[in-house]
Formats: structure tokens, sequence, C-alpha cells
């Protein structure tokens, strides 16, 4: 695999979202470009991926569809080999791709396959992919890893405000966000020395395909958060967990 010569390689600052083709992770491509970065699409499916990068290429902005399913280990060795020869460096990293199994379910109904389903996506698909990602990140002066989470895996909330679970029980998606936001905690310290900053957002209630268009917010509104921690300076915040508010309790 022939590696691009840093010296020559792009200026553009390059990131790559996972679960891209769509809601937050694609508004999040739009925005990200609209700051003038690239941004690669990250999709399961090439053909919405392309339909992705169209219609943002179509707004002005620099975008590349990239196949990438994070359940496989195969897709996301093929991506890193991608990103490698393509620019010889990655600058960012948004984990959003993720899935909601156990929507209205009560938690004693949760079966164990809901549980392996849901962490294969939202737990094991992040470590794949920020794993592969870590050695193209080292090579960014300044590499930023986001991390999409869920007030639904705060354990200071929801042990705060157990009336929550009675609306919003979700064992499986809940508790594999608990596990996002250790994650976020223990790549940001192992990370410190590279200068990686890694953290993890809370991006509302928004309305998308996960939640069946509930929310009241827009995925445009949810991607903003997402979009602040991955374009923050050197003096920017590692290992935290923050909603368009503020700090979330983790």
């Amino acid at each position: 695999m022939a590696t691009p010569d840093l010296a020559t390689a792009p200026s553009a600052t390059i990131a790559l979202i996972t679960g891209a083709n769509k809601g937050i992770g694609f508004e999040t491509a739009r925005q990200l470009g609209e700051r003038g970065l690239t941004v690669l699409v990250g999709a399961r499916d090439e053909g919405r991926g392309e339909a992705a990068v169209a219609a943002l290429t179509a707004e002005g902005l620099d975008a590349r569809a990239v196949r990438l399913d994070v359940t496989d280990e195969e897709s996301v060795k093929a991506a890193a080999a991608w990103v490698a020869d393509t620019f010889g460096r990655l600058d960012v990293l948004v984990n959003n791709a993720g899935i909601l199994v156990d929507a209205g379910q009560p938690v004693t109904e949760t079966t164990a396959a809901q549980v392996r389903e849901t962490y294969e996506t939202n737990v094991f698909g992040l470590v794949a992919v920020t794993r592969a990602m870590i050695p193209l990140l080292a090579r960014s002066r300044g590499g930023r890893i986001v991390n999409l989470s869920s007030n639904l895996g705060s354990l200071g909330i929801n042990t705060g405000q157990p009336e929550r679970l009675a609306a919003f029980q979700m064992l499986a998606y809940g508790s594999s966000k608990a596990a996002v936001n250790a994650l976020t905690i223990l790549y940001a310290n192992a990370l410190r020395g590279h200068g990686i900053k890694v953290n993890a957002v809370e991006p509302g209630f928004v309305a998308t395909d996960i939640n069946n268009h509930a929310g009241p917010g827009t995925a445009r509104e949810g991607a903003q958060i997402v979009v602040r921690l991955a374009t923050v300076g050197d003096d920017g915040p590692t290992a935290t967990f923050q909603s368009a508010a503020g700090p979330v309790p983790w």
C-alpha cells in the first residue's frame, strides 16, 4: 500500500463520518463540508453513499463516498486502506453509525440477541473503526474523534431521574451508549500523547429514522454539537460528554 507523502498531501482537513448517508451523519458531513473540510461519507450501502455524496457535491462541497460497514472487519480495513492510499492521513473521525432495536420494550423482556445485535454496531463497530483509523489520525496535526452517544446512556441522569426509565427503557440501546461513554474516556486518555482529542456528544431528541422521526429537534440541529467538537482547537476539551446546552453527566 503506497502512502502519500504528507508534505504533498491535501491541505484540507479530512473527516470521515460513519453512517453518513442520512440523518445526523449526513448533516454532520454537510456542516463540516460547509466549513471547508473534505468529508468522507461512510455508508454500508454503496448506492446510498453515492446518492448522499451527489447531494453534497451539488451544494459545492468536497465529498467522497466510502463503503463502510462498521460490523464487517474486512470493510473497515478496506476503508482504512483507501483513506491511507488517497490522503495519507485522517484528521477527524465521527463515529455516528448506530442502531436501535428495542424501542419501547420493557427492560425485563429484552433478549440477549437484541443486546448482541445492538452492541455489534454501537460498540464493537465503534471499536473496530477507531482502532483501524488511529494510525491515520496519529499522522494528523490535530486528530479529533467524536462519538455519538445519548443521555439514555448517562448513569448520572438515569440514577437521579429513575422515572425517565418508565418511558425510555431500552436496555440494549441505553447500555450500549453507556459503553460508548466508557470507550470515549479510555480512548481519550490513551491518545493524549498523540494530541488526539476524543469526546462524546448528546445530539438531543432529533427526528431521524432511528426513532421514526418522532423527535422534536432536526438533524441539522443535532449535528451542531458534533461539528463543534470535531473542529475544536488545540486548547479544546478531551474526555468530555457534551450537548448543545453544556456538559452531560457520565
